[in-house]
C-alpha cells in the first residue's frame, strides 16, 4: 500500500523544522548506508546524535501521535527514530535500492523490522526541480513529490529511488515502522475497513446495529492478525 498522509506537521511546526534545517550540520549520506545502498546513494544527512536531529525528531513524532490516519494505516508497533536528509548540488540523487529488512538503532537501542518505509517532505515542491521519490509496485512506477509537511508510506519491500535534484534543495525525513500487522495485504484490508467504519459512524451513529457488528468484526480481525 502506497499512501499519502496529509498535514502531519502543522504550519508552525513546519516553519520551525525549516528554520532548524537552514543551519543544520549536514554530512555525507553514504556514511550510514548499507553495502548495496552505498553504491547508489548520493545525498547528505544529519548526524543521528546532533541537537538539530533531536529537535526535529520531537516535532515529527508529536505530529504522528495526533494523526489518526497514520495509526490506522501503519498500525505501528515500533517506529525507528526519524532521520533527515538533503538532496541538491553535487549530492542530488539516490539510485534504485531496497531498504534493509532490519534497522539497527544507534547505541544498541534495539532493532526495527522495516515493514513500512516513510518519507515526510520538508521542502515545498516549488523550491526544487526533480527529486521525485519513485516507488515500484504492482501497478508500475509511482512518482511522489508532496507538499511540505505531508508524508508517504510504502512497503519496505519496494524497490525505490530519488531522482536527481537539478535546482534547489529537497529536504525530508525518512524512517521505518515495524507494524503490528506484518502483511501489507492485511494492513490494506484493515485500513479500508476502518475508513468505511468511520463513514458509517458519521452517517448512522455509534449505536446502529450494523455499525456495532462491523466494529466487532474489525476488532476480531485485529485480534487474529496483530502481534502486539
Amino acid at each position: 500500500m502506497l499512501l499519502h498522509i496529509r498535514e502531519v506537521l502543522r504550519p508552525d511546526e513546519l516553519r520551525r523544522a525549516q528554520d532548524i534545517l537552514r543551519t543544520a550540520p549536514w554530512q555525507d549520506g553514504r556514511l550510514t548506508a548499507g553495502e548495496q545502498s552505498a553504491q547508489a546513494k548520493n545525498n547528505e544527512q544529519l548526524r543521528e546524535d546532533c541537537d538539530a536531529t533531536r529537535a526535529l525528531q520531537q516535532l515529527l513524532l508529536r505530529g504522528l501521535e495526533r494523526h489518526p490516519i497514520f495509526f490506522s494505516a501503519a498500525l505501528p508497533r515500533q517506529i525507528s527514530p526519524p532521520l533527515f536528509n538533503r538532496y541538491g548540488g553535487a549530492a542530488n540523487s539516490f539510485g534504485n535500492h531496497v531498504d534493509s529488512a532490519v534497522r539497527f538503532l544507534q547505541g544498541g537501542a534495539g532493532r526495527v523490522r522495516t515493514d513500512i518505509s516513510c518519507t515526510l517532505f520538508l521542502a515545498e515542491p516549488g523550491d526544487y526541480d526533480g527529486g521525485e521519490l519513485v516507488v515500484e509496485d504492482t501497478f508500475g512506477e509511482q512518482r511522489v513529490k508532496l507538499p511540505a509537511g505531508d508524508m508517504v508510506l510504502y512497503p519496505g519491500t519496494s524497490v525505490h529511488r530519488v531522482l536527481p535534484v537539478t535546482r534547489g534543495y529537497r529536504t525530508a525525513s525518512y524512517f521505518w515502522i515495524q507494524s503490528m500487522a506484518r502483511s501489507d495485504e492485511q494492513r490494506r484490508l484493515l485500513f479500508d475497513m476502518d475508513n468505511h467504519l468511520r463513514h458509517l459512524r458519521s452517517t448512522y451513529g455509534e449505536t446502529d446495529a450494523g455499525v456495532i457488528g462491523l466494529t466487532g468484526t474489525y476488532h476480531n480481525l485485529l485480534r487474529m492478525w496483530l502481534d502486539v
